[in-house]
């Protein structure tokens, strides 16, 4: 349930209530002309939640919009509802203020859904694949691939508490160029073992990490020289083969450390095998939208997008600056482009998988193929406009005392997500890369393994520790948190504790927003709030100590803290520790 929109229906309800009592006494037109709308002010010192209906409607009504405010005041019933006043403000605005009733409400309603609280059916009855990491499977994943991996993780998990059932979804791409020339390279360095790398030239567009030279070393350790004596096509198979077979594991194992699972890694290859690559172009092809050129094909890329930009209101002036190409589909060499692959791939996502939305968390210097992709989509009838979404996030910088960090001082090597999580907890990788994906950002090592305030993740994990020792205390003293019905929310009148009841109501709305706009860093800046409004009520309001009735009020307000930021801390897959 979510309160504080309970509170803004409340508020919209009483002002056209109160309309029609005044229409009614003939002091209005009969007929409302606006619809109210209900906003929280940023100052809540003269009401918790405000409406501009006055002011909206005072022109068509032809009047003062302080005297349509007066008037409504006058005919407004607060009676039975959660607000205890409500005044007029400024040029005409209608302030409302909270009562008890909302506060307790609101504990119960945490109290009663656990776990559950902060659920929506926004998205109900959508089918939604995220797709994220997606990495080369030609070596080990970096730090942009870690930012990736939690934004989708996350984004993923926001989706489905908004009602969305979700599909997790890694697409490996063994298949194409980037195989080819991960086999050269295996094989160069294999070569290398048994004939000295002097008497081996490496391919100058080869992988030359030192993952090469291990991966072709386990090979000849495992199967000796008999790769020397076969054909080049069976030795670069084997290669690929092999590397793939060790690599892909290994990033299953190193994004299970990182707490992500995925509900399929679906590969390229299989697109190309099933024939459903060439089906894909074949279809684009039937709907008019290719082309032959210097034995290749290719696809009508700036026809599709001009006819969209058109039709958005462009003008053919602004279209051609733009200078839109066409891509190539299938080289004259007759092998696919990975834009044909990319194409089929989107193609089974929709058509073959039934998604109802398609979201892709890509790297921001992927921007130039998102347009294409989409108008694919749409060539193909899929919709792509509208049913492929791509959220792009910027890149990664890692510092340490103010410097920026390039390479592992373990391996020597560029700082790869084993690296990363070697040398900082899981929570505090997940914490940290869950921030606004367009932003760009520094993750600095020295803060995410501090263990003091200055640390977003620590700051909040110890507001969940301190109230678990809190319950454990009070507990040894024979206070158990008390039910709803029991506790006497009058009681709590300190500024702090109506403060920590309205930052505990806003979860839900943060979950909605965090799914609506493609945003899961909305859950981390409100659990750092959320953790402060914790922190500030537990420093002014004593529990221990206090009379029975008033303890227990305090009690039950700090556990329904408590479970809110243990299903925050969940919803981003960060640990909520009993203790520290």
């Amino acid at each position: 349930m979510n309160m504080i929109q309970n509170a803004k229906d409340q508020v919209l309800e009483l002002t056209l209530a109160a309309y029609r009592k005044a229409a009614e006494a003939g002091l209005l037109p009969a007929d409302c002309p606006v619809q109210p709308s209900v906003e929280i002010p940023k100052d809540t010192a003269n009401g918790d939640y405000t409406t501009t209906f006055c002011l909206a409607a005072a022109k068509a009504l032809r009047k003062n919009p302080r005297e349509v405010a007066q008037i409504l005041l006058d005919n407004m019933d607060l009676e039975g509802s959660y607000f205890t006043s409500a005044a007029m403000a400024g040029p005409g605005f209608l302030n409302f203020t909270l009562g008890q009733r909302w506060f307790s409400e609101t504990v119960a309603t945490v109290q009663r859904e656990g776990a559950d609280y902060g659920k929506n059916d926004m998205l109900a009855g959508k089918k939604y694949m995220v797709e994220f990491v997606s990495a080369n499977p030609t070596g080990p994943m970096h730090m942009g691939n870690a930012r990736g991996g939690v934004l989708g993780d996350t984004l993923a998990s926001v989706l489905q508490k908004s009602g969305a059932n979700v599909w997790r979804e890694f697409y490996v791409n063994d298949a194409g160029n980037q195989i080819e020339k991960f086999a050269k390279s295996l094989e160069a360095r294999y070569f290398q073992i048994f004939k000295g790398e002097d008497a081996v030239e490496f391919p100058e567009d080869g992988y030359h990490g030192d993952d090469i030279r291990e991966l072709a070393r386990l090979y000849a350790d495992a199967h000796g020289d008999e790769l020397l004596h076969v054909d080049e096509k069976t030795r670069h198979d084997a290669l690929a083969r092999f590397g793939l077979d060790h690599n892909i594991p290994k990033m299953k194992a190193d994004l299970a450390r990182y707490g992500i699972q995925y509900d399929e890694w679906f590969f390229e290859s299989s697109l190309h095998e099933s024939g459903y690559v060439a089906d894909s172009v074949a279809e684009l092809t039937k709907r008019g939208y290719t082309y032959e050129k210097d034995g290749a094909l290719w696809l009508k890329t700036s026809e599709i997008l001009a006819a969209q930009l058109k039709a958005a209101g462009k003008s053919d002036e602004a279209i051609e600056k733009l200078g839109l190409k066409d891509d190539v589909l299938r080289r004259a060499n007759g092998f696919y482009t990975y834009f044909a692959a990319d194409i089929a791939y989107h193609r089974n996502k929709f058509a073959v998988r039934g998604f109802d939305k398609v979201i892709n968390i890509w790297g921001a210097d992927h921007h130039g193929h998102v347009a294409r992709l989409k108008g694919a989509m749409d060539a193909l009838g899929l919709d792509g406009a509208h049913r492929l979404d791509i959220v792009l996030m910027q890149l990664v910088k890692l510092v340490q005392d103010g410097e920026v960090v390039r390479m592992s001082k373990r391996t020597g090597k560029a700082v790869s997500l084993t690296d990363l999580l070697d040398m900082v907890p899981v929570d505090a990788c997940r914490y940290f890369f869950n921030a606004k994906p367009e932003t760009q950002m520094e993750f600095d090592l020295g803060l995410a393994v501090r263990e003091d305030s200055e640390n977003p993740v620590y700051y909040v994990q110890y507001a969940h520790a301190r109230i678990c020792t809190l319950l454990k205390n009070l507990a040894a003293d024979g206070h158990t948190v008390p039910s709803p019905d029991a506790v006497d929310f009058s009681l709590l009148t300190d500024p702090t504790e109506l403060a920590l009841i309205k930052q505990i109501a806003g979860y839900s709305d943060i979950v909605r927003l965090a799914a609506r706009d493609y945003d899961p860093s909305f859950i981390n800046r409100y659990l750092t709030d959320l953790a402060a409004a914790f922190h500030k009520f537990y420093n002014a309001c004593r529990i221990k100590g206090e009379a029975e009735n008033l303890l227990n009020a305090r009690l039950l307000l700090a556990d329904t803290a408590r479970s809110v930021l243990k299903n925050g801390m969940e919803l981003i897959g960060c640990s909520a520790p009993e203790k520290m």
